[in-house]
């Protein structure tokens, strides 16, 4: 039982874009301690990392220690310090100030996806898995991949949830997140190529809708065996959709390329997949 937990033991630790994030989930709430070093800041750091113009991400949280700024991107610019409580929308860069480093507890709050008990829903889902990993871990060694896989796994998290998803749990070297909008998942399953491009790997990407059990954080149920084949018919770079995610995209900025039938393993019949284009213009 788990009635009472210690940042001196989390779940999970990450050092990613200059911060070191210890993580937490309990009672379905993921709560994170994470320490921002003095001259820090997101523009600086993490930007190079995850891309994009501001953090999309909303941060919602207490200050324990030192100090910081949030710059919105409407140019609203405020300041925050120990005892603060604050809800940081999506679209701002932030950054520490003075000689301390600033240190924030935030949560999630009761997750969109998390309920008490077993319920089937419809969900979209997208798998990605990072190619060639065995090469390059032995190329790059056990600490540096290390090193490498915390922070991909975190920018795909904060990519996730920029695009209004959910990241269920890394799969090894990849990522399988829950979304309620179909286009959403797609245009994120691009997004996240991006994100591995810009850390000098390359991943592929599958997309797939129907029912899951959802059970707590955790999906499972013959969609999710489905989605994780589609993705592994992907190339590098890639990102394949099955016909019921292509159909579902219709009407949008979403343009999609027959990739003809594929028999996928363990799963019956020959499936019609697309492959994921540039958006039309």
């Amino acid at each position: 039982m788990d009635g009472v937990r210690s940042f001196d033991a989390p779940d999970e630790t990450v050092e990613f874009g200059g911060i070191i994030e210890q993580l937490i989930t309990v009672g379905g709430l993921t709560v994170s301690r994470t320490v921002q070093p003095a001259g820090w800041r997101w523009r600086d750091h993490f930007q190079p990392l995850v891309g994009g113009e501001w953090c999309q991400a909303n941060h919602i949280g207490i200050v324990l220690s030192g100090r910081g700024v949030v710059l919105l991107d409407d140019g609203t610019e405020y300041e925050h310090g120990p005892g603060d409580l604050y809800d940081i929308p999506p679209g701002h860069d932030g950054w520490t100030i003075g000689d301390e480093d600033c240190v924030v507890l935030e949560w999630s709050g009761q997750r969109q996806w998390t309920g008490s008990g077993t319920h089937r829903l419809l969900a979209t889902l997208l798998f990605t898995d990072i190619v060639d990993s065995t090469g390059t871990a032995a190329r790059l060694g056990d600490a540096a991949w290390h090193d490498l896989l915390s922070m991909h796994f975190h920018a795909c998290r904060d990519t996730i949830a920029g695009f209004g998803g959910r990241q269920v749990t890394t799969t090894g070297d990849g990522v399988l997140a829950v979304f309620e909008a179909t286009a959403s998942a797609v245009r994120c399953a691009f997004a996240l190529q991006g994100v591995a491009a810009r850390q000098g790997i390359a991943t592929r990407a599958g997309v797939h809708a129907g029912e899951v059990e959802q059970s707590g954080e955790d999906v499972r149920g013959v969609t999710v065996h489905e989605a994780a084949r589609i993705m592994a018919e992907a190339g590098p770079g890639t990102v394949l959709v099955s016909e019921t995610v292509a159909l579902l995209c219709r009407g949008s900025d979403l343009s999609f390329e027959d990739a003809g039938e594929h028999e996928l393993k363990g799963v019956p019949d020959r499936w019609r997949l697309y492959r994921v284009m540039n958006r039309k213009s």
